[in-house]
């Protein structure tokens, strides 16, 4: 039977900022960061309080993208599982150089953690805001950031071999310029109930298919959603929102969401995939949503992020490829989106601000 560590197997190879600590000397560390770390450290600090506990669940908290932020609790062991399997997926090794950049308050943060006590990595901290390698000459082999963190760290990203960005979807423009990158830049696909990622994207790569991590199994239901069966995480399934074309190797292409099908007119559009035909006519941030209308059911909207909606409607109605009942019917502007910690676009309560 495969051996596996548990949470408490931390690497002799483990460093964290230049120092080697033991299972046994991570208490010491993560009291020392509660009490005069700075903000970023105290979060680090204790989640390390929460992983040394001789407690077998940890209580983790989602990023209220989709809904209300709401805890949830894992094994550890699952923690540690999906940590090997990101091994495997991105081929680390032991003594691999890693950047800490986020937030460790949400999974994605604390799973680097756990990946650099169990694969044995050598990992230095940061703080997550501005550009997080903006002072290191170093060059690392492994890390992760959201959207935001790569487009200020865009000039940087060559101190980077192994790039995972996640959080929040990286815009079109974005993954437009990174294919210019010799960085290796993964889009991730995950949420915080598969304990980070369970499949990426080679961002400069020659595919739009996602593929999974190992012993993930994919399928769909009767809405075309992606159901996630991932055993060395939990027994049970996890039926998600997301649309995809699946393939027989378990790769699958991201339609968009299914909360975000727009019925107009009696005719079906997914917000995401006009985004798409529409992202190189538009250079602010914006999304298209929909809001109701007595003769269409639903009318196509599109909201840009700034003062001034730009007079545009002309120019998207010669896209190639986009239908008239993608086309939007009014341009919005607003100053802010709403957005999570991590960026990612609050759709429904953006267009709730715009009080139509």
């Amino acid at each position: 039977m495969e051996h596996r560590p548990n949470y408490t197997n931390v690497h002799n190879r483990f460093l964290l900022n230049g120092n080697h600590y033991r299972f046994d000397d991570l208490f010491e560390i993560a009291y020392s960061f509660i009490k005069e770390g700075e903000a970023h450290e105290k979060a680090i600090g204790d989640f390390l309080m929460d992983w040394i506990r001789p407690n077998e669940i940890i209580t983790l908290k989602t990023s209220g993208s989709t809904g209300k932020p709401k805890l949830i609790q894992y094994n550890k062991q699952a923690m540690v599982n999906s940590a090997l399997a990101t091994g495997d997926h991105f081929n680390l090794k032991i003594g691999d150089k890693a950047l800490h950049c986020l937030n460790a308050d949400f999974i994605a943060g604390k799973m680097m953690l756990v990946r650099a006590m169990i694969l044995g990595l050598e990992i230095d901290l940061v703080p997550p805001q501005g550009n997080v390698l903006a002072n290191t000459n170093k060059t690392y082999d492994f890390a992760a950031m959201v959207p935001l963190q790569v487009e200020h760290a865009f000039e940087d990203l060559n101190k980077v071999k192994t790039l995972l960005i996640g959080g929040a979807p990286p815009s079109i423009q974005l993954k437009e310029k990174l294919k210019l990158k010799s960085t290796h830049c993964f889009e991730t696909y995950g949420m915080t109930e598969t304990v980070t990622h369970i499949a990426s994207r080679k961002i400069n790569g020659d595919t739009m298919l996602f593929t999974p991590l190992p012993a993930v199994k994919l399928s769909t239901d009767e809405r075309d959603c992606l159901v996630i069966d991932v055993p060395y995480l939990s027994q049970e399934k996890i039926v998600t929102n997301d649309l995809v074309s699946l393939e027989s190797d378990h790769r699958f292409l991201l339609k968009g969401r299914v909360d975000n099908v727009i019925n107009t007119g009696g005719i079906k559009v997914i917000a995401e995939e006009i985004e798409a035909k529409m992202a190189a006519h538009i250079s602010q941030p914006f999304f298209v949503g929909a809001i109701k209308d007595l003769s269409l059911g639903q009318k196509v909207i599109l909201l840009v992020e700034g003062d001034h909606a730009p007079d545009i409607l002309h120019q998207l109605s010669s896209i190639e490829g986009l239908s008239k009942y993608e086309l939007p019917k009014e341009v919005y502007a607003v100053a802010l989106f709403e957005r999570t910690p991590n960026g990612k676009i609050m759709r429904q309560q953006t267009i709730s601000s715009l009080n139509l």
